[in-house]
């Protein structure tokens, strides 16, 4: 048999199969098999979309207008089942017509009417911002701000607020009110909400929130005392589980808001005149299995950085024991050091280099975090300025896209998910001198650190169990917001998971065997802000139980909340909505509105275990160190850890089924509990499906990221003439540039490129790699030892490389972040049907691409 004939003969056996398949569900339907349901089915699924698909797509549409037509009364009714024929098989035709009609309709109405009114709300909202800025409030907002913006005065002012608060929450906050009293309620706080948050300054912020709390402690207080009678003990269990997680929450809003409310923002502190009275420091680059491209920018960077070289000692950290790290080291001029064995990890690394090094201070960044060479200049001072002071820490940047901002496409729009921490909360935890170390990008004081015996060993976060430590000490620390360094974010969603899963079981770990809410040493709000940090982490079993508590009363009709359902919004959705008004006010430049949700959906399965692990038993788990400077080759959906999610999906999928089904044939009064649990399953199948989303590895074959940053450069050509141009990006391998149109070069040309740091201008060759228009891409060709570690200094180690990192990121808008949210929720869903379609299509014709 020829090629063509068996290619033939397998194409007529795979459509042999349709057809059944096709029959199958025709007669399931008591309706006879069509031939133009067998073309559907395999237009649908086998074969690359046509025009013929999307025609099918529209008549679809049409037809579930069509059906929520009759449902409305609107069109005569149709049967269920000639709906499902006409919805998925037959296309429909005059009826699909006429439901294409009213809509068109239903989108004239809103044209005619929803339109214009929100113009005029958009319009009435800018006057007001105009009102509010003439109104004397700002001006007696802004002296109140400044005359307590010192740590004293603030440590006085926010006991005050919260106990002024109390009183109001006892007074309002208990308070019975019918069920349309409390709607009301619910307006008017609503109303009070959106005009304040367009107040400037931080007083608005703290009476937004304490909006928010007052509406919350009425919710806790009619949850408490009204909901919690169950009939049978299957209720009670799941109706406790889910008022155990519920209180979890109200724990984490009550003490973020306290952590967050008033951040301190600390200004750098001024170091003597005289040089000579500066101290000594070693800084401290502690490696374990990493690549040596990634080590090296972050050698020579901090041998760039601004202090007297007599006072200051790099040291390469090897406790992989690899020779080439040595005589790296040694060509570059750095200390090196290594140890025999690896106990502790990346603790014992730190603390087995203690005995070695005489510095009084201790400056430490991961082999991947390149400092800028103002680091120590920045951080310096503070330790000057207070004698007790212990550790300065700097936010972590990242240059390069984690998981969620590369796989979403997201990058430098939407806020890095260490933004909150970096930006935000560290600077709350800084009013309170609760500040503590990340591992990175931070400076220790040594007589403190030896005095507390090293960095800890006993958790697998170490950083933040040692500034426990000190604060229980009496120490101080301190939190600068200006970046100093930037690193490599993780690589894949896998080493992501990973690494927060460290994270979350250390914390657990911490909170087990030196528990802040115990103990000696600590001030009432430190133990509220280390509470608060280790508590967050537990956040798994609490969101599984939110992904999944729906399908109690829609498979199973157990009702967890003892209260009609236009109660229960009556009461979360004040909650609810005055939360997310807050928190989008508060953390607007750092988080956007439901994303924490879409973090936390991906994170929860990962973290449940180990973080409940932790807690029983601390001593168990290990430091794992997190993967950088990798590459994705292809795209592709990772079903390995989206397992879970696409289980959490199906199990919400058909909940949501068992919910439509019981709404429309079998509602009765129970019809707005119904309703109620659908669409908290719809937000849930949103939620996972932008974890599924992220799931889906972008492809990245660069191993080295291109940063954007534009100053000025020169081009020296073959024939030796000069050429004035800007960067445009940069990277560790080459150069983009922004330069005159037709310029006569061509791809493999050989140039010369000068850039400069302040007054010193530096040379490197270049090979032409692209030239389009006015951007001309160019590869370093042959860099030497010296000339590599002078292209770091004058990029990554600028002092001004990271100060305008942020400004692409908007302010957060709760409905905009709903949306985006909703259209990566959606996108999920379409990657995982591609992936399907693919994986299926290689299971049913493995052979197909040889043909």
């Amino acid at each position: 048999m020829t090629q063509p004939e068996r290619a033939h003969t397998d194409s007529g056996r795979r459509r042999t199969l349709r057809e059944r398949a096709v029959d199958w569900l025709a007669r399931g339907l008591g309706l006879p098999a069509r031939r133009s349901a067998l073309d559907w089915w395999v237009r649908l699924f086998f074969q690359p979309p046509r025009a013929g698909k999307r025609d099918y797509a529209r008549e679809w549409i049409r037809a579930a207008i069509l059906h929520l037509a009759a449902q409305w009364g609107v069109l005569e009714p149709h049967s269920a089942r000639e709906w499902l024929w006409r919805a998925f098989v037959r296309a429909p035709r005059a009826d699909a017509r006429r439901g294409a009609a009213r809509a068109r309709e239903a989108f004239a109405w809103v044209d005619r009417w929803l339109v214009p009114v929100a113009r005029v709300v958009q319009r009435s909202m800018r006057r007001l911002d105009v009102m509010i800025a003439k109104l004397p409030w700002v001006r007696w907002g802004e002296r109140i701000e400044r005359g307590t913006n010192r740590v004293g005065d603030m440590r006085l002012l926010l006991p005050f607020l919260v106990v002024t608060g109390a009183v109001l929450w006892l007074m309002v906050g208990t308070s019975p009110l019918s069920s349309n009293g409390q709607f009301e309620f619910f307006a008017v706080l609503v109303v009070a909400a959106l005009v304040i948050r367009r107040f400037p300054g931080r007083l608005p912020v703290l009476v937004l929130a304490t909006l928010s709390l007052l509406a919350m402690v009425r919710y806790v207080w009619w949850r408490t005392t009204q909901t919690l009678d169950f009939r049978t003990p299957a209720e009670g269990i799941v109706g406790y589980g889910l008022f155990a997680a519920e209180a979890y929450t109200w724990l984490i809003l009550l003490l973020g808001f306290v952590q967050t409310a008033w951040p301190l923002n600390r200004t750098v502190a001024d170091l003597p005149d005289n040089p000579t009275s500066w101290p000594t420091v070693d800084i401290y680059i502690p490696t374990y299995n990493e690549a040596l491209s990634v080590v090296r920018p972050t050698v020579f960077a901090a041998q760039g950085v601004d202090w007297p070289a007599e006072k200051l000692r790099v040291y390469l950290l090897d406790d992989g024991r690899r020779p080439e790290f040595e005589a790296f080291a040694r060509e570059a001029g750095i200390g090196y050091l290594t140890r025999d064995d690896n106990a502790h990890a990346k603790a014992g690394n730190i603390n087995r280099a203690l005995a070695s090094t005489q510095g009084e201070y201790i400056a430490i960044f991961d082999c991947d975090h390149v400092p800028v060479r103002s680091f120590l200049q920045t951080t310096m001072g503070t330790f000057l300025r207070d004698a007790r002071c212990a550790m300065v820490q700097t936010p972590h940047h990242f240059f390069s896209p984690d998981p969620f901002e590369r796989n979403l496409n997201t990058f430098g729009r939407v806020p890095n998910e260490g933004n909150l921490f970096y930006g935000l909360v560290q600077s709350g935890n800084d009013l309170w001198n609760a500040s503590f170390f990340c591992g990175s990008c931070a400076i220790i004081k040594r007589a403190p650190l030896e005095e507390i015996g090293g960095v800890a060993v006993e958790t697998v976060t170490e950083d933040a169990h040692t500034a426990l430590r000190l604060h229980r000490r009496g120490y101080t620390t301190a939190y600068l917001p200006t970046v100093q360094a930037a690193g490599l974010a993780t690589e894949s969603l896998a080493s992501h998971i990973r690494q927060r899963t460290r994270w979350a079981r250390g914390m657990a770990q911490i909170f087990r065997v030196d528990n802040p809410f115990l103990g000696r040493g600590l001030g009432f709000f430190q133990r509220l802000c280390y509470g608060n940090a280790m508590l967050h982490f537990f956040y798994g079993i609490p969101r599984l139980i939110f992904l999944t508590m729906p399908m109690a009363y829609l498979f199973f009709q157990l009702y967890f909340i003892n209260a009609s359902a236009t109660t229960i919004a009556g009461f979360v959705l004040p909650y609810l909505v005055l939360a997310s008004i807050a928190n989008s006010r508060m953390q607007g430049k750092y988080r956007h509105s439901f994303w924490a949700e879409v973090y936390e959906s991906v994170l929860a399965w990962y973290i449940a275990l180990p973080t409940t692990l932790a807690f029983f038993s601390p001593k168990h788990g290990k430091f794992n160190v997190t993967d950088k400077g990798g590459k994705t080759d292809e795209s592709h959906l990772d079903w390995a850890i989206s397992k879970p999610y696409i289980v959490l999906l199906v199990l919400n999928a058909l909940a949501m089924l068992t919910g439509i089904y019981r709404l429309v044939f079998t509602g009765g009064d129970e019809a707005p509990t119904i309703l109620m649990n659908v669409f908290w399953t719809f937000y849930n199948l949103v939620m996972l499906g932008a974890a599924v989303s992220v799931a889906r590895e972008a492809k990245q074959v660069r191993v080295t990221h291109r940063i954007a940053m534009e100053m000025p450069a020169t081009l020296l050509l073959a024939d030796g003439t000069t050429v004035a141009c800007h960067t445009g990006d940069y990277s560790t391998g080459g150069l983009g540039l922004d330069v005159e149109p037709n310029l006569d070069l061509a791809a493999g040309d050989t140039l010369g490129v000068v850039v400069s740091r302040g007054d010193r201008q530096f040379h490197f060759p270049v090979r032409v790699t692209r030239l389009a228009g006015r951007h001309l891409g160019v590869q370093f060709d042959g860099l030497t030892l010296e000339q590599e570690r002078q292209l770091v200094q004058c990029t990554f180690g600028r002092a001004d490389a990271w100060l305008k990192w942020g400004e692409r990121t908007v302010e957060d808008a709760p409905l905009r972040g709903l949306k985006d949210v909703l259209a990566t929720g959606v996108e999920g869903y379409s990657r995982m049907l591609k992936g399907a379609s693919r994986s299926l299509q290689a299971f049913i014709a493995p052979d197909r691409t040889r043909y």
